[in-house]
């Protein structure tokens, strides 16, 4: 567990903090000293003394100088203050305060993500909450797709691991590249400028590029004649209206061809050096590597093989990304008027930019979605290794290569509960169907929530917070917080009714899964609930199927499978110490002989000591 790691970067980083503000304010004082001393100067040289203008010179450039350091020291601080607050969310993670950070994916639960619902695989106090370690928009959709109840290629899974072993290793990496990013705004998308690109179908012109070369070329030969008094003025004077007019009949077209890089200048800039980062850093993985080659570098001094579209070669994503964000800063200095009609008057600079933009996307237009989604599955990877950089019990699965289902775990505790509180179990399961009985807040239902969000984890190619952890991939089903829908006219019983049938019709499919419904049948009474208890789980009882049952209902406990054999019974209880209630958390073999209902509700008040249910 790397808590002290993430102390020391937040001291670290709150001393440099310090250090550079006081460096800035120097600077300012410094800068503003060499201005009033340089006005002075050129002031004196103006009265004639030249040691003055000698020394106006000399300050002006140490003026520069001054500028450029302080606004290096800015830039620092931004970055070291951005790093800083992604040390605090980190620290956050070995508290109850990740509870509070912004990106809890709320927005992915749907009517439809029973499973997310019952799990808390989104919206607050949820695992999305939890790992998401992404800033971008996309990055966030690839986590929330990552935290499926469906099982992908173990192929795939393996890959994540070992990606997401490695970068658990790069810990001041991970928090470099998380700083910057968090320059980004929250949730940012790139939407509009892809599809900005995928609708343009312009073309370049080479005649308008090489007037708007030979244009101001000739201007500029027309101003010296001028001043040399071989020509007129009018000469450079009808040159100027000529590229103006020009200028304003290609007006529209040079909108059109411009219109996607409105206001994406930082966003650029930073994703640049993202990407530079990535394409330099030494990496091993598989995965990993891979994600190198789609940006151009397959290693820090590997060159992606050489690649070429319509005879221009493909840059590395970070160079490409410099040139769109060096021309994105040319296309934003339009917004001033006055140099809008003093550029085209006499640069035709809209042409200029419509013509190097154009160039820009004949060899990059068609990688730019690919490299930024390169960043977004970066943000997935980094998410995906919080448990490993959080948690002081954490294990990658292992997946069982075997025909039965089947789930083997050591000391497992629910990553969404302090590992200082939690109480671990170990959960060793296999085809059939087990009763979990015990009385109330004991635990069962955490149990199943532990054990099938464990599964989803491993799923993900995230660590697992347990000792060990081996399964089979299951399709996770699950019952648990199940309410009426006064819209579509469905109790909560008919909708837990719903929930079972998707079971049934999965199970027939002899899909392996494993099956987590908490309290069966709640909602209804108790005759009615026991026999249609037995009915569901006979269908829910099947040599593809791991199916976990939690209730009240004692009758249960002496379910035969179909074969004749009894199910397998699970509990937790209670225990007193000084006429309190106390838990113990901790599963324990066969069915539960205690209940709490009647000491809970005097607890509460409800019943007195001299009355019985």
């Amino acid at each position: 567990m790397l808590k002290s790691f993430f102390e020391n970067s937040r001291q670290k980083d709150l001393t440099a903090v310090v250090a550079m503000r006081r460096e800035a304010g120097r600077l300012v004082t410094a800068r503003g000293v060499t201005f009033l001393a340089m006005i002075f100067a050129f002031a004196a040289g103006y009265d004639g003394h030249m040691p003055g203008t000698v020394l106006g010179i000399a300050l002006l450039a140490c003026f520069v100088v001054l500028v450029r350091r302080h606004d290096a020291v800015k830039r620092r601080l931004v970055e070291t203050e951005s790093r800083l607050g992604v040390t605090e969310d980190w620290l956050a993670r070995f508290t109850t305060k990740w509870k509070e950070l912004p990106a809890d994916g709320a927005g992915y639960l749907t009517r439809d993500t029973t499973q997310a619902a019952d799990l808390n695989l989104y919206g607050k106090s949820s695992a999305f909450q939890y790992l998401c370690q992404a800033r971008t928009k996309a990055g966030r959709d690839r986590l929330a797709a990552a935290l499926s109840p469906i099982p992908p290629e173990i192929a795939a899974i393996l890959a994540r691991q070992e990606a997401v072993r490695e970068l658990m290793q790069k810990v001041p990496l991970l928090l470099d590249l998380q700083g910057l990013a968090a320059l980004l705004p929250d949730g940012h998308e790139t939407g509009a400028l892809l599809e900005g690109l995928r609708q343009a179908h312009t073309q370049d012109t080479p005649w308008i590029r090489w007037v708007s070369f030979l244009l101001p070329l000739a201007l500029f030969a027309g101003v010296a004649a001028a001043l040399a008094g071989a020509v007129s003025w009018f000469v450079p004077g009808v040159l100027v209206l000529a590229q103006f007019l020009l200028s304003q009949t290609l007006n529209r077209r040079n909108e059109a061809i411009l219109a996607p890089l409105a206001g994406l200048t930082r966003e650029l800039h930073l994703y640049e050096i993202l990407l530079k980062r990535l394409e330099t850093e030494s990496m091993q993985a598989p995965l990993l590597k891979e994600l190198q080659h789609r940006l151009g570098a397959a290693s820090q001094a590997e060159l992606h093989p050489a690649a070429t579209r319509d005879g221009h070669a493909i840059p590395r994503a970070s160079q490409a990304l410099h040139t769109l964000a060096h021309l994105m800063a040319f296309v934003a200095a339009r917004r001033n008027l006055a140099f809008l009609v003093l550029g085209n008057a006499l640069l035709l600079w809209d042409c200029h930019c419509a013509s190097r933009f154009l160039r820009w996307e004949a060899v990059a237009k068609d990688c730019l979605a690919d490299w930024l989604a390169v960043w977004a599955d970066f943000e997935l990877l980094m998410s995906l290794a919080t448990p490993g950089l959080t948690r002081e019990r954490h294990v990658f699965p292992a997946f069982l290569d075997a025909a039965a289902p089947a789930v083997h775990g050591t000391q497992v505790v629910s990553l969404l509960l302090p590992e200082d509180r939690a109480v671990p179990n170990d959960m060793d399961f296999e085809a059939g169907t087990c009763i979990v009985t015990g009385s109330n807040m004991s635990g069962k239902t955490t149990y199943l929530r532990t054990l099938a969000l464990s599964a989803i984890l491993a799923y993900s190619g995230a660590p697992v917070c347990a000792e060990k952890f081996a399964l089979t991939p299951l399709a996770v089903y699950t019952s648990m917080r199940v309410t009426d829908d006064l819209d579509h006219g469905i109790s909560t019983f008919y909708a837990e009714l719903l929930r079972i049938k998707s079971m049934i019709e999965a199970s027939a499919e002899k899909k392996p899964l494993l099956l987590c419904i908490d309290e069966i049948f709640k909602g209804t009474n108790s005759a009615d609930r026991i026999v249609g208890a037995r009915a569901a789980i006979e269908h829910l009882t099947r040599p593809w199927c791991i199916t976990l049952v939690t209730t009240h209902d004692f009758e249960l406990c002496d379910l035969r499978t179909p074969d004749g054999k009894p199910a397998r019974n699970l509990h937790f209880e209670e225990h007193y110490e000084e006429n309190r209630i106390a838990f113990d958390f901790r599963v324990k073999p066969g069915r539960c002989r205690t209940t709490n209902a009647k000491y809970l509700l005097r607890m509460a008040g409800i019943l007195t000591e001299d009355e019985t249910m």
